[in-house]
């Protein structure tokens, strides 16, 4: 190589580099951090805006390290059907004794009765349980992704579906829904807690044996109950605050029959997969769909993986969304600001590429639009877009700085 060409060849390695330079800073400066606030030690809150939208964002990263940090789930005045906004859903916990440092609405839910789609436990409790997601709006019948948090904080993301049996002297029955009627097919079964309310629902559709239990204790991840009365031979039997009943339909309920006054009687409610280590779940919620898997973006796979719709998945619009990092430490709640000039909203894609960038490895959509809210130390931060402001949801996702007791079981 002569010197003329040498310094030719040099010049555009140069340019090359000034390119590649001005165009990593340009893209740096598209995203403006505009509010940096530590919300609590291991607790940090961002307001950012991103030009490429245009986008307001707002992001919680908390450090699951620290023993004075929970992560805490809630249901819309402690019932399982019912609406109320997240602001007031804080509200209420720091009246109980609580410091609430952050919150954002979580699962999708029935508009008209505030009921979410998915499974949901809460401090250890079934709330809900599931197969396969109640959902209207699948292209398909399956199962939603769900967040889950261990009893050691240890994060996952994961297509929970309910595992669970009931043993009778002897005889294993399985449980396919929890606080949750199984309609529509042949047979069944279903264990109703006082969380669903005074009675199990009506089903005159099959034959129905329901068998009422009284909590005697727990061992392990397996619940003790004792068979207490007559069994019941329609539905519809009142449901005990100290304990549930078990309602088996179609061909099931001769195995229901079958059990007598002072049975001792096991129960296992659990998940598959299972947890990491077999470890029950403190806190399960679900949402629609995952979008990072292993740190790779799979949003465009939500269609053919958990049957979205193009106008949910493939249109901006406000989100909600929850992350955690690739050592498993580091949780990221996000919320992104939408229908608007200022902030137009994300598709799936969109949206799991941001996650990514803020370095989550793990990453699922909780429910957006016009829901999508998020609190900070009480107020909401972001834009909901409601033409009626913040909207009653049925349940969200609080960042506590100390535990709260189990909630109190309502009649």
């Amino acid at each position: 190589m002569d010197h003329s060409t040498e310094r030719e060849y040099l010049r555009a390695l140069r340019l090359l580099a000034f390119v590649l330079l001005a165009t990593r800073s340009l893209h740096a400066q598209r995203v403006e951090l505009l509010v940096s606030q530590l919300l609590a030690p291991g607790v940090e809150y961002q307001q950012l805006h991103d030009g490429r939208g245009p986008w307001a964002i707002h992001l919680v990263r908390l450090d699951l390290r620290r023993a004075a940090i929970s992560v805490v789930p809630t249901r819309a005045h402690d019932q399982l059907r019912s609406r109320e906004r997240t602001s007031d859903m804080v509200q209420r916990r720091n009246n109980e004794g609580a410091t609430v440092l952050a919150a954002v609405n979580a699962d999708f839910f029935d508009l008209k009765t505030g009921e979410n789609e998915n499974n949901q436990v809460i401090d250890g409790e079934w709330w809900k349980g599931l197969k396969v997601t109640d959902s209207p709006y699948d292209t398909y019948d399956n199962v939603h992704v769900q967040f889950a948090l261990d009893e050691a904080n240890l994060p996952e993301i994961d297509r929970f579906a309910l595992d669970a049996n009931v043993w009778a002297h002897g005889v294993r029955t399985p449980i396919l829904s929890v606080n949750f009627n199984p309609t529509g097919n042949p047979e069944g079964s279903a264990l109703f807690t006082s969380r669903y309310g005074d009675a199990t629902p009506r089903d005159t559709t099959r034959v129905t044996a329901e068998a009422t239990l009284i909590a005697v204790g727990q061992h392990g991840d397996t619940l003790l109950y004792v068979r207490r009365g007559d069994t019941s031979n329609e539905s519809g039997t009142h449901i005990p605050s100290n304990g549930a009943v078990f309602s088996a339909y179609g061909a099931r309920a001769k195995e229901v029959q079958a059990m007598h006054d002072g049975d001792t009687v096991r129960v296992l409610l659990a998940t598959l997969p299972r947890l990491a280590q077999g470890a029950t779940p403190r806190l399960l919620i679900g949402g629609w769909p995952r979008i990072l898997r292993d740190g790779v973006n799979i949003a465009g796979d939500a269609a053919t993986v958990e049957g979205t719709i193009s106008r949910n998945a493939e249109v901006r619009h406000a989100r909600t969304s929850i992350g955690f990092s690739r050592d498993r430490r580091t949780v990221f709640i996000l919320t992104v600001d939408g229908r608007s000039e200022k902030s137009v909203g994300m598709t799936l894609v969109e949206l799991a590429a941001f996650m990514r960038s803020v370095g989550a490895w793990q990453a699922m959509n909780f429910d957006g639009g016009g829901s999508t809210t998020m609190v900070i130390h009480g107020a909401v931060v972001n834009a909901p877009s409601d033409p009626t402001g913040e909207r009653e949801v049925g349940n969200a996702l609080l960042v506590i700085t100390k535990p709260i007791s189990r909630i109190p079981k309502s009649r």
